[in-house]
């Protein structure tokens, strides 16, 4: 996704986060529709790093936004001594089915690999929770 493309989500985004803080009658607005419509927003800008699928309805904007919030903490924090957050913001984070990847694509440096899908989501959670448990 383009800065421009970005850009104009993340206004839309805060465009809809003002109007449905400020609004004080709900029969003004179409709440629903602006509550789905940011949660489509939501999960595209969280998902823009992720090269697998997320098709289940009920855990896809869950599993993007622990991966938003995993590329952030590895911002934040780095991963070890191989894998510092300068490396990180240089060249970027992508999740893919069985690999977390340095770069934007599955060819690049490994910071961890997996056997399925769903055990690299379950160690996304665990770290970020870990996290979360300290008072980070």
């Amino acid at each position: 996704m383009d800065d421009k493309k970005r850009t104009k989500l993340q206004n839309r985004l805060k465009e809809i986060d003002d109007t449905l803080n400020n609004e004080r009658d709900w029969n003004k607005i179409d709440s629903h529709s602006l509550i789905v419509e940011r949660n489509e927003i939501e999960f595209k800008l969280n998902s823009e790093n992720i090269n697998l699928s997320l098709r289940d309805q009920r855990t896809k904007y869950y599993f993007a936004s622990q991966c938003a919030l995993f590329t952030n903490n590895l911002l934040k924090y780095g991963y070890d001594k191989r894998t510092t957050k300068d490396e990180v913001k240089q060249k970027g984070i992508c999740f893919n089915k069985y690999s977390i990847n340095v770069g934007y694509s599955q060819y690049g440096t490994d910071l961890k690999r997996f056997n399925s899908k769903e055990e690299m989501l379950g160690f996304v959670i665990g770290y970020n929770q870990s996290l979360f448990n300290k008072g980070e």
